[in-house]
């Protein structure tokens, strides 16, 4: 696979592809495993995540500590709000959806990670619906998704515990927004734009878990996740350029998760996790698990 995103868009521009065929290539050359194969696996996932966004949307979930549930409906069904009817509100639905069966242990696809799942799914199935996208078009979002993920992975990290929140629900609205652009129709040369402008935008985002749950503030990050991409997607599809290249976006990403206190990076030290009503609701709900 791929170590920078500039290598992977230049393949791709020289050889008059888009990214997701290159990084379908990639993987089955590193993996030794049929493309078909490949592409089987990913239209499984693809099927775990509408599965999670259609029980997340039913609004009967609760978390473990009851902190969480119930939201995803009351965008779906709730009062018409400024952004009632649009793709816009739909995908935040669908990422509390998702983060809300993540949080009642249900099964979800963690891309790139669990406290981040709901972004991706959220973005991609809600845009692919709103313009009717097939699964074969999704399929290659997710091998684009996939091929950014890998990258971070690599230059930076996708795990809170090393980088904070930037380094998870950041990573996936990077992941979201460039998977997205392909999917809509933009070069490689926007994806890479997409990913900068999503990412520069979560930058130090730190994490800081109630109780070191994934539950509060994790489950409303997804949400404003999902609306940075969006806001990317449309910048780079609007031929907006980020004058930093993504790669160096996501290795000061890297960077600022390397020098980031403690407190900031799942330990629930620290943020939200440390006020006063958080340190309760924390001791609270935290109590009320272990007598069961």
């Amino acid at each position: 696979m791929y170590s920078s995103l500039a290598s992977a868009i230049q393949d791709a521009e020289s050889r008059a592809l888009r990214l997701s065929q290159v990084a379908l290539e990639a993987e089955s050359l590193d993996h030794g495993r049929p493309v078909a194969e490949i592409r089987a696996a990913l239209g499984r996932a693809l099927a775990v995540m509408r599965e999670a966004v259609g029980r997340g949307a039913a609004g009967d979930l609760k978390s473990a500590s009851g902190l969480v549930g119930g939201d995803a409906a009351k965008l779906r069904h709730g009062p018409r709000g400024p952004l009632a009817g649009t793709p816009f509100r739909d995908v935040l639905m669908r990422a509390l959806a998702v983060q809300e069966v993540n949080a009642a242990m249900g099964v979800i696809v963690a891309a790139p990670t669990a406290g981040g799942a709901g972004v991706l799914p959220a973005v991609l199935t809600g845009l692919a619906d709103a313009r009717g996208l097939g699964d074969d078009a999704l399929i290659d979002a997710l091998a684009t998704a996939g091929l950014i993920g890998a990258v971070v992975a690599e230059r930076a990290s996708l795990s809170g515990a090393e980088g904070g929140c930037q380094a998870e629900t950041g990573a996936a609205a990077g992941m979201a927004a460039g998977a997205a652009v392909e999917m809509l129709g933009g070069t490689p040369a926007q994806v890479g734009h997409a990913v900068a402008l999503a990412q520069q935008g979560t930058l130090g985002l730190v994490c800081d878990p109630l109780g070191g749950l994934v539950e509060l503030p994790c489950v409303f990050r997804n949400a404003t996740g999902s609306a940075i991409a969006l806001a990317a997607v449309e910048m780079a599809l609007a031929g907006i350029e980020f004058a930093i290249p993504a790669d160096e976006v996501i290795d000061t990403m890297g960077q600022i998760g390397r020098e980031m206190d403690v407190r900031y990076r799942e330990t629930a030290g620290g943020g939200l996790a440390a006020t006063p009503t958080g340190r309760r609701l924390a001791r609270e709900r935290l109590y009320q698990l272990k007598r069961t």
